[in-house]
């Protein structure tokens, strides 16, 4: 089983825009109407890995309310197991998303229910076949979520897991960002493969450039493979043996960015697994070729996801049948 944990929320968006700029209720009255969408980088993953014909387990606290029914629905449809059953009283955690003049989305957070981690019970819930085990991006954001999350993470290590990151770095969400880096830190060092975007380099150290990011990344005790995401720039993949670049594939209707990179981690991890690559071993082996391949199937799934609204995830007959075209 592939195994994502981290946060799930709720993303509320502004809807209604006059020609003008301005943002009003559909009743005309001086208000901004939001819509709710399910969302969070782990959660949205989870899903892409489940669409694309992976057993897929989402190991997350979920809140008792409302909201956490609705995130239930798309976990349940696309067929993630949630590994918590137990659902949490504190209220789920929101996002409110505004969009740059490129239609990268940016995010505001309040949090709540993901946090309520107790890791004696995650750790209980972790399936005894556990093939990769994947990181959220909040779980180092906070000093007692992180050394929960940590237990968690070493944990999936004794059951033999690859372990995966996306850290999603948010500066915005982080009061002590020199304690974050250390506490990220400690999970990127059990992190067999790293997912990052060109903005999460620049937000940990503007002054390195992204070949010494990975190469930095490489040298640490366990890392085998490095991704970078750039953006309408493609990807980059680096290992010990090779390296490779990739173009973004373009929808032929676009919508939104949201969920892209979590898309392409889903994809990634997928083509490697069933390669027999998503393993210690097989990651460090990856050369120039097997590299661009790589990227090239996660810019499918990224892209086809870029054609909808929201975090839309394709299935594996989607991606089957741009490939194949």
């Amino acid at each position: 089983m592939f195994v994502v944990g981290g946060e799930s929320l709720i993303d509320l968006k502004a809807e209604v825009v006059l020609p003008g700029g301005d943002v009003i209720g559909r009743d005309g009255e001086n208000q901004i109407v939001m819509t709710a969408h399910p969302g969070g980088s782990p959660y949205n993953c989870a899903i892409a890995l489940a669409k694309l014909g992976n057993d897929t387990g989402f190991l997350c606290p979920i809140s008792a309310d409302a909201f956490g029914d609705y995130l239930l629905g798309p976990l349940n449809a696309a067929g993630v197991t949630p590994l918590l059953a137990e659902r949490v009283k504190e209220y789920t955690t929101l996002a409110v998303i505004n969009f740059d003049a490129n239609h990268n989305a940016r995010y505001g957070f309040y949090r709540a229910a993901d946090g309520a981690i107790d890791a004696d019970k995650a750790i209980a819930a972790l399936p005894e076949k556990l093939e990769v085990y994947q990181i959220g991006g909040f779980c180092p954001i906070k000093p007692d979520e992180a050394e929960a999350w940590l237990k968690v993470v070493n944990a999936a290590v004794a059951k033999g897991a690859t372990i995966s990151i996306d850290p999603n770095v948010r500066p915005s969400l982080v009061d002590d960002f020199a304690g974050y880096k250390a506490r990220l830190s400690r999970f990127l060092d059990l992190a067999h493969l790293v997912k990052v975007s060109e903005e999460d380099l620049e937000a940990l150290d503007s002054a390195k450039s992204i070949d010494q990011h990975a190469a930095d990344l490489l040298a640490r005790p366990n890392c085998q493979l490095v991704i970078v995401t750039l953006g309408d720039k493609g990807s980059r993949a680096f290992t010990a043996k090779g390296t490779a670049n990739a173009a973004i594939y373009k929808p032929p209707v676009f919508g939104d960015t949201v969920g892209a990179g979590d898309s392409l981690m889903a994809g990634t991890l997928s083509w490697l697994s069933e390669r027999g690559l998503l393993n210690a071993d097989g990651l460090g082996q990856l050369d120039d070729g097997q590299l661009a391949e790589m990227l090239r199937y996660g810019a499918v799934v990224a892209g086809i996801n870029c054609g909808r609204k929201g975090c839309k995830p394709p299935t594996r007959a989607e991606v089957d049948a741009v490939l194949g075209a």
